[in-house]
């Protein structure tokens, strides 16, 4: 499978390594290769080879800050962008893993669509695009005969649309609550340890949880995003932000977290989904629910099925070698299923 990368930051270099150091594994396991023939990056340039770009070498240039660092070789071209390189017509499929823009979508918006258009399987990680038109790129990729998988926009490598879409494809799942957010998490747990906002915060941002402009964490829009995902890929839903009612943990005091603590309660930030709505706020739980005794950056998810009654899900929440699993976990199942597809058709 011949991939372009759109981005390189921390998940496009977790994914490489991964792809580096599982190669023969995945051989040998799925029947599995792939190759990155083409990245793109805003700040560090773009290097394109048909047949395949040496992954140490592009994550040492990756490192040096430039990829004119990486050494020149035969087929080699720099300075393409993506539309470019999706154009010329060899790659499989594209991992749009740029920054997210929850306002629009854009740029990577076009992108996405320009590879469903030229016949390329595409894997996200960046959440906008399927944040805010989920329904029309899943119909773009039916109309020609790809797949289109965003895994690793929800809860990074734990397999929450996996889980929702196949796992449970025989229920009827009636709503979605969770916590899908590591790095308010992290701040509210901290603070039950008896640290302020303020300081819970800064160390957030001292270990790289937190940007050093947070409020798309901690005002509640990234796991607003998140929540438009997953409502509109389990219900069917054509949910936008205005749909949904969104509030964030800086509101909470010590105090707050102190009273919730003698109550046996913890305060999380709580993402719900329903087919008609959702809501992002901060809520006490009881230290009965299952959300309740999630820590630090984890995340959790509790599918709500007419067959298994309550289903919950904890696992890592943020990473760039745990989201880069959850790009490799789609990128297998295209596999799968265009394996099964040539079989069927033999």
């Amino acid at each position: 499978m011949r991939l372009i990368l759109i981005g390189f930051g921390a998940v496009g270099r977790g994914f490489a390594e991964i792809l580096r150091d599982k190669a023969k594994d995945l051989r040998a396991k799925h029947d599995f290769a792939a190759s990155i023939i083409g990245v793109v990056t805003a700040t560090r340039g773009s290097l394109y080879c048909a047949d395949g770009l040496d992954i140490p070498a592009l994550l040492s240039a990756a490192k040096a800050g430039s990829f004119a660092s990486y050494s020149a070789s035969a087929g080699l071209r720099r300075g393409l962008s993506g539309s470019d390189m999706i154009k010329l017509g060899a790659a499989d499929a594209l991992l749009e893993l740029s920054p997210t823009n929850l306002k629009t979508a854009q740029p990577a918006l076009e992108t996405c669509y320009r590879a469903l258009d030229a016949g390329l399987h595409l894997a996200l990680a960046n959440k906008g695009p399927v944040a805010l038109h989920y329904a029309d790129l899943q119909a773009q990729a039916a109309a020609r005969g790809v797949q289109m998988r965003c895994e690793a926009t929800v809860m990074a490598g734990t397999p929450t649309m996996q889980l929702a879409q196949e796992a449970l494809a025989g229920c009827q799942i009636t709503g979605a609550r969770g916590i899908l957010n590591g790095t308010t998490n992290y701040i509210l747990t901290q603070m039950e340890s008896g640290a302020s906002y303020q300081a819970a915060l800064e160390k957030a941002q001292a270990l790289g949880y937190a940007e050093a402009d947070p409020s798309g964490d901690v005002d509640g829009w990234d796991a607003a995003g998140k929540l438009l995902i997953l409502a509109n890929a389990l219900f069917g839903s054509r949910l936008t932000m205005s749909d949904l009612q969104v509030s964030g943990i800086s509101g909470i005091s010590a105090d707050d977290i102190h009273l919730a603590r003698e109550q046996n309660q913890h305060y999380k930030l709580v993402a719900q989904a329903s087919p008609s709505g959702g809501t992002v706020k901060a809520q006490r739980l009881p230290a009965t629910d299952p959300l309740a005794s999630v820590a630090g950056t984890t995340n959790a998810i509790t599918l709500e099925t007419d067959l298994l009654g309550a289903v919950t899900l904890i696992g890592a929440g943020a990473g760039s070698r745990e989201t880069g699993a959850a790009l490799l976990a789609d990128l297998l199942a295209i596999h799968r299923g265009a394996c099964n597809q040539a079989g069927a058709s033999a």
